[in-house]
């Protein structure tokens, strides 16, 4: 089957937009739109460099435990948004595990702690150790492991089959990543959807629970995990749906996404079920 849902992407009020969707056994459903075209994606960059840490913990070079960033922070802390750290200047706000502190910075330090434990820039780091494995040529990171990857859907698309059967990490650290709750409990802000109690995260991945409002679907399963980003770009994977879609545009979040993204999403959804 092709998902005809993703021509909804039609009607939104971007000048470009790029949208796919792909199954965990790896079929891609389609694409609509430039799949090939390279978008910013702020923070969706997020989850590609936190794979890119979790294969350096699985190579051992470093620790999820181990002491990284503000004093009694760790790996742990800094990929679960719960380090302390501002959300976009390296100042504390918060003692290490107390609130979800959505920070730029803690994945600036993460970056910075991989490359002195690896001995190779960050941005290089994942290249080698994510993108080229999985054949995402179109990917880069110049800058902040924040913010700062370009890519397309088809790349997207690559990664996110990856994230439903993982060949490059252990199935285990994957589940720990996208489906475990990272300091349950935890409450904080989920930017652009305001206060959340609880705010759940994994490592580097987002879980959306019973969160509300949501950039995800009214109908998304509770197991929902990814990422969103100011660019106007989203990731998301399904676990009981056994689906994954990404969307890529050129204009900024804003209401415009609140208002689309969601009725998109149990569109697709929809009819994979139907």
């Amino acid at each position: 089957m092709s998902l005809q849902s993703l021509a909804l992407i039609e009607n939104w009020p971007v000048p470009t937009a790029a949208a796919g969707a792909v199954r965990a056994d790896g079929t891609v459903l389609g694409t609509h739109g430039p799949d090939g075209r390279r978008f910013p994606l702020a923070s969706v960059t997020k989850p590609l460099a936190a794979y890119a840490v979790l294969v350096a913990y699985e190579e051992g070079a470093v620790e999820l435990d181990e002491p990284a960033g503000p004093r009694g922070a760790t790996v742990r802390h800094l990929l679960a948004h719960t380090s302390g750290l501002a959300f976009d200047e390296h100042r504390v706000t918060a003692p290490p595990g107390e609130r979800r502190l959505y920070s730029n910075a803690g994945f600036e330090v993460l970056g910075d702690h991989v490359a002195k434990a690896t001995e190779i820039p960050f941005g290089e780091y994942l290249r080698q150790a994510v993108l080229e494995p999985l054949g995402m040529t179109s990917t880069s990171l110049d800058g902040s492991p924040a913010k700062d990857g370009v890519s397309s859907v088809g790349d997207l698309l690559r990664f996110a089959a990856e994230l439903q059967a993982p060949r490059l990490l252990d199935p285990r650290t994957v589940a720990e990543a996208t489906l475990t709750v990272q300091y349950p409990g935890t409450k904080g802000v989920l930017p652009g959807y305001g206060h959340q109690n609880p705010n759940d995260w994994g490592l580097g991945f987002e879980i959306r629970d019973s969160k509300s409002p949501h950039w995800t679907g009214s109908s998304s399963s509770p197991r929902t995990f990814g990422h969103f980003g100011q660019s106007g770009t989203f990731l998301w994977v399904d676990p009981e749906a056994g689906l994954a879609c990404a969307a890529l545009t050129d204009r900024a979040f804003g209401p415009w996404a609140a208002e689309v993204w969601p009725p998109f999403t149990d569109a697709v959804l929809a009819e994979l079920r139907g």
